[in-house]
């Protein structure tokens, strides 16, 4: 079942450019599972919010959740390196792999049902409080606890393919053998101090090394939302991860 689901999601986003004819284009997802009943979870009302829910709030008979992370081509990352406001690409990219995230999500629930199996969709994004700007079910903290990488100074996770990319998720009651966490940093400041890239590029100064004001980020980001309004819903920004050491890939190795 887990070679399965990992193929189905690869081959899905291979494919997708071509039937959807879309401007963006992404590199092979990175697939992990998390055991429903994993501890972590738990620590997560705490960690993120007292309003996290458990997959079991969502699914009462979970038994696993599937992560994945689709990287952007290096292109788009480029793209959006200097200036103050993020490239046109990098917005697209956005409101495209958002997109991309939920077809899939829909067609990998279908595939599960065919085999007697349930499952339970989470949006791609724009499922938290607005007054807290926390989510009820963050992708990158059930990401981490599925081990698909670690967490970076940026507030985002480091992948073995970088932190440039969305991520995705899925609770099901198929019962999958979960990925084995990391046991060291992928962060090059929380690992040797040598790194601040993400820092300097945050010229908005939301970033810092001992802090994240995540009102004044989204601030920026929903002024970017207004700038290519006629896109779609592009509240992004990014440059704290575009042209950093973790980039593209894990700087720690």
């Amino acid at each position: 079942m887990r070679e399965k689901i990992e193929n189905f999601i690869k081959e899905f986003v291979e494919v997708y450019k071509t039937e959807n004819k879309t401007l963006s284009n992404w590199d092979e997802p990175l697939v992990a599972f998390a055991d429903a009943d994993d501890p972590l979870f738990l620590e997560l009302k705490t960690a993120v919010s007292e309003t996290h829910k458990l997959p079991t709030d969502l699914l009462t008979d979970a038994e696993t959740v599937i992560c994945y992370f689709i990287p952007f081509q290096k292109e788009i990352v480029l793209s959006n390196a200097g200036a103050r406001n993020p490239s046109k690409e990098w917005a697209i990219a956005y409101i495209e792999t958002n997109e991309l995230i939920a077809a899939l999500n829909n067609c990998l629930s279908a595939e599960l049902e065919k085999i007697n199996l349930k499952s339970v969709i989470v949006p791609p994004t724009h499922n938290f409080n607005e007054e807290s700007l926390i989510s009820d079910w963050s992708h990158k903290h059930v990401a981490f606890i599925a081990g698909l990488g670690n967490f970076g100074l940026h507030q985002m996770l480091i992948t073995e393919k970088g932190c440039c990319g969305r991520l995705g998720s899925l609770i099901t009651n198929a019962k999958i053998e979960p990925t084995e966490r990391p046991d060291k940093e992928f962060c090059l400041y929380k690992y040797n101090g040598s790194c601040q890239e993400c820092v300097k590029n945050c010229v908005f100064e939301a970033l810092r090394v001992d802090s994240f004001d995540r009102h004044k980020c989204y601030e920026v980001c929903l002024s970017n939302a207004r700038l290519y309004s006629t896109l779609g819903l592009a509240d992004v920004c990014g440059k704290c991860a575009c042209i950093v050491p973790c980039s593209f890939n894990n700087p720690v190795g």
